[in-house]
Formats: C-alpha cells, sequence, structure tokens
C-alpha cells in the first residue's frame, strides 16, 4: 500500500479528533516527523521545537508528528504542550514502516524527519535525528530551494 493512502487517528491543531490520510494534504508540502513517544525529554523537547518554529516553517509546509501512541495519549501531549500541528496515531506503525520502505537506506526509524513535496513524493529526509539544530536544519533546506 502507497504511504499517502494509509488511514489514521489524529488531531489537528486544535485538538479535534480526524481520520487522516497523508494524500488528504496533496497539494501542500510537508514536514512529518517520526518520534518515539509522547511526553518523554527528548521527544517532548523536539515537539515544542516544531510548536516554537512553526510561523518559520509554516511557510514551508504543514507540520506532522507520528508516534505510535494512541490518539488519547497525543491529545493530552497536545493540550500539556500547547502543540499547535497535527498529531497522528500510528499503533501499528503501518505508516513507519511505509516509509523505511520507501526510504534507500533506512531499515529503521526511530526519530526521523521527512519533507514531502506538493505531490506527496519524499524530497528530503534526516534518519535518526539530533534535536537540537534541527528546525535549523529543515529552515536551511528549504531556503536553498
Amino acid at each position: 500500500m502507497n504511504y499517502s493512502d494509509i488511514k489514521l487517528k489524529g488531531i489537528n491543531e486544535n485538538g479535534i479528533e480526524h481520520d487522516y490520510k497523508l494524500s488528504d494534504f496533496k497539494g501542500e508540502n510537508l514536514i512529518i516527523y517520526f518520534y518515539p513517544q509522547d511526553d518523554t525529554p527528548v521527544c517532548t523537547k523536539e515537539a515544542q521545537e516544531f510548536r516554537d518554529a512553526i510561523e518559520k516553517l509554516n511557510k514551508y509546509a504543514k507540520i506532522i508528528g507520528i508516534s505510535s501512541n494512541d490518539i488519547e495519549d497525543h491529545i493530552e501531549f497536545q493540550k500539556k504542550h500547547k502543540l499547535n500541528y497535527v498529531l497522528l496515531s500510528d499503533p501499528e506503525n503501518e505508516l513507519k514502516k511505509s516509509f523505511e520502505e520507501q526510504s534507500e537506506y533506512i531499515t529503521n526509524l526511530h526519530r526521523a524527519t521527512f519533507i514531502l513535496d506538493k505531490e506527496g513524493k519524499i524530497v528530503k529526509y534526516w534518519d535518526k535525528v539530533d534535536v537540537d539544530g534541527h528546525i535549523d536544519e529543515i529552515s536551511d533546506y528549504f531556503s536553498k530551494e
């Protein structure tokens, strides 16, 4: 199955539950970041950095965070940290596995970020992301486009 057609539960930036497919975002560039667990120290720092950089990054793309946490965990995580972007729940790691299959060199996504173009094609990715300075890496990528 194509990763853009996998249906997942998610919440939008206002905390409203919705079923999503990545194909729903066709026509928009996407910054998709996979992270291991809601409300752990590094994952929280990463989520907050995306939150704080939303205005800068939304000039280029829509942000979507994805983990295997269930939707209830995402709702609490989003409220607690005032996250202002879409969070998707991938409890069976179906989307994660599909991205691994599409990515030439990635065999085990742990913490990774992907840029998808307006057609939904992966155009850039970072594997084994170091949270410190990662927002700058993403901004630099778009500023060179």
